[in-house]
């Protein structure tokens, strides 16, 4: 009787080792008795050199597939693998027969590894250690997946969070990322993750905001969300509260319901009979508010509830210009009143600037939008739709006059250029405009809400303000 011990569960480099002597041997499973460290051993076991009999080879998809399952926790898996192994062998068809007990068993034990390596990626969440003496930031997160899976999920927040230091901790293994090198080594507890970090606070808002309570169901919630990971997850403190409060969070919703506008009432047919001509002569905001709200000139018009015009002071030295109306717009009629709203207000104050001294209005005055249900879900306007919206922007501005217009989001600098190009092309730059204003790109506020990696939320909310308080302090200097 052979007796293998293995020092580091779940490592499969040294189970390997052992199986392919093994293997090369002759060595039949029930030869063999598998151990981990610290186990007692047995007093008869068979000590003898191991005489290679064979070459072995084994199937490519197998080995990979052992390389997963050698890290389930079940103290019985080095055994039941290397049975697999051994009748591979011989029978090269084994994992096609997918109704044979030692094929079925590897199968489960495959995808139970997959689905834990699964939510691992979904629920790791880093916490900010801070910056080290060259200013690259550091963070730690703790995790404790059901099996022992820190081997194969690290190199997932390797490519992923590549520029930063990061410290992955389960009771099994940690892994530690620095500079370019990828380490494994002993597991870790809890306590040498910090409780909370700033950037939880913004994700938890964001999670509320994204919550749909019409579309709540607690059995598919907990099946793919697990409350063993709630504790590590700075949501999951909200997840209660959310779902007690999503019965009457529906009842709003059904009494404030998005209705689709009617083509067929009055008062699109009287909009669809107004004449399309441009006005000869603007000479006022008001005079351009009403030719935007009676304007025919692309179809965007025939499904919104009404067109939504600019907003903010005659002589604003700030213009911001965003993309078009969302559904909260088209249905108050007035720009940046939705979520994307909500988060310019927050930037803006901690850009230093204030709303009611800005002048904020859209590259296109119509929502687009495709039903779904009761639902009105945003499109981007085409190019031909923001150029025909163009002739009301260029009258904004002059009427307005703004010295700095900053623009939101590739819609607004084709709007605001008459050319299609990238943010990250015109970003970080000041750009003179024809009528001698200066422009500022940056990205739209939606683009934020939209980024499901809160490190990388972190960044690029961060990088908006600072784009924000250029404008300002832009703004300042020209006084």
């Amino acid at each position: 009787m052979r007796e293998i011990i293995l020092h580091l569960p779940g490592d499969f480099e040294e189970w390997r080792s052992h199986a392919r002597a093994l293997l090369a041997a002759r060595v039949p499973p029930e030869d063999i008795v598998w151990r981990h460290a610290g186990e007692s051993a047995s007093l008869f076991a068979d000590s003898a050199p191991l005489q290679p009999q064979r070459t072995v080879s084994l199937p490519r998809e197998l080995v990979a597939i052992a390389d997963r399952v050698i890290c389930h926790r079940d103290d019985a898996v080095p055994s039941r693998l290397y049975r697999v192994l051994w009748r591979a062998l011989d029978d090269r068809k084994l994992l096609e027969r997918r109704t044979d007990p030692d094929t079925d068993w590897l199968m489960r034990a495959d995808k139970a590894i997959r689905r834990d390596l699964h939510k691992m990626h979904a629920f790791v969440r880093f916490r900010r250690l801070g910056e080290d003496e060259t200013g690259r930031e550091r963070f730690i997160a703790w995790f404790e997946p059901e099996h022992r899976i820190l081997r194969l999920g690290a190199p997932f927040f390797r490519k992923r969070f590549y520029g930063m230091d990061w410290a992955i901790l389960t009771p099994d293994a940690r892994a530690i990322w620095h500079g370019e090198e990828l380490h494994l080594g002993p597991g870790g507890t809890r306590d040498e993750v910090p409780d909370h970090d700033v950037v939880e606070d913004q994700w938890r808002t964001y999670y509320g905001a994204i919550f749909n309570p019409a579309r709540v169901k607690i059995a598919a919630m907990r099946a793919e969300m697990p409350k063993k990971y709630w504790h590590n997850l700075p949501e999951a403190q909200d997840i209660a509260p959310l779902i007690a409060g999503a019965e009457a969070r529906v009842e709003r919703m059904r009494e404030t319901a998005v209705s689709l506008a009617n083509p067929r009432s009055d008062k699109w047919r009287v909009r669809g009979e107004a004449d399309t001509a441009l006005p000869e002569t603007i000479a006022s905001l008001d005079e351009l508010n009403q030719g935007v709200r009676t304007c025919t000139r692309c179809p965007l018009h025939c499904n919104a509830t009404q067109a939504v015009t600019g907003e903010g002071p005659r002589q604003a030295r700030i213009m911001l210009v965003g993309e078009q109306p969302g559904d909260r717009e088209d249905l108050q009629g007035r720009p940046f009143v939705g979520p994307a709203g909500q988060l310019l207000d927050e930037a803006l104050g901690e850009a230093g600037l204030d709303r009611a001294t800005l002048y904020v209005t859209n590259a296109v005055k119509h929502f687009k939008f495709v039903a779904r249900g009761k639902r009105r879900l945003h499109q981007n306007p085409s190019t031909g739709e923001i150029d025909i919206c163009r002739w009301w922007l260029d009258k904004e501005r002059a009427l307005v006059r703004p010295d700095i217009i900053v623009s939101l989001g590739g819609s607004a600098l084709r709007g605001l250029t008459g050319k299609s190009a990238s943010i990250s092309s015109m970003r970080g730059k000041v750009h003179a405009l024809d009528d001698g204003a200066r422009l500022i790109a940056t990205v739209h506020p939606s683009f934020l809400l939209r980024l499901p990696d809160r490190d990388r939320a972190k960044v690029e909310r961060d990088q908006f303000v600072a784009d924000l308080a250029s404008a300002k302090h832009m703004a300042d200097s020209l006084a």
